[in-house]
């Protein structure tokens, strides 16, 4: 489980077939082989530690569905360790299961900010809401408009100079994961709507036979 806010950002320094070495020093703090990091949003396992870079190995699966199967050495990544029970809760409930990528439409000057405009698939605009959580590269935001195939986020100062957002520009593609309480709200429900609907059609003799 992760909250969504970003330590530190770090460098991709190799990248293997099926693995990516990152630098990085504030999650290398009490970090083991076997924990988790996310590393843009995903949520990733470590197999190699030195003083200076972790190691962590990604399957296919991530690779589809994430932008860590495009990155390169250089590349800038945003980074947090697995929120331990004892830890300060500071964003919302993050898995680290990125539900899918999101296209930047446009990137907006906002006062000291800037507004990211992206366009989203069908599968994932279903769960978006004005004022609800979403992750993007990892990082907690707050959607501020969501129409259709689009939703916006604003970014303050701090957040632009503390993560890879700062520097994302249009056409680049972004992770993104959905609250989880949105996806358990559409599943409770579905059945509900469901069965009311029977009962409602049955109560007015809709489903005997003729």
């Amino acid at each position: 489980m992760f909250t969504g806010i970003v330590e530190e950002t770090g460098a991709i320094t190799t990248v293997g077939n099926n693995s990516l070495t990152v630098q990085g020093k504030v999650v290398l703090e009490g970090t083991r082989i076997g924990d988790s990091i996310a590393v843009n949003g995903s949520c990733l396992t470590v197999i190699d530690l030195s003083r200076e870079h972790f190691t962590v190995e990604i399957m296919p699966e991530t690779k589809r569905l994430t932008n860590l199967g495009s990155v390169r050495a250089g590349d800038i990544v945003n980074l947090e360790r697995a929120l331990p029970v004892t830890g300060r809760f500071g964003g919302h409930f993050v898995q680290g299961h990125v539900d899918g990528m999101g296209k930047i439409k446009s990137v907006e000057n906002d006062g000291e900010g800037i507004i990211l405009n992206v366009g989203v698939s069908e599968e994932i605009a279903r769960y978006l809401v004005k004022k609800g959580y979403i992750a993007v590269n990892g990082v907690s935001l707050t959607i501020i408009e969501c129409s259709g195939s689009q939703f916006a986020v604003s970014l303050v100062g701090f957040t632009m100079q503390s993560t890879n957002l700062g520097k994302a520009r249009h056409g680049n593609f972004i992770n993104l994961e959905v609250d989880i309480i949105a996806k358990y709200m559409e599943k409770f429900y579905h059945p509900y709507r469901e069965s009311r609907l029977i009962s409602l059609l049955d109560q007015y003799d809709y489903l005997k036979e003729r």
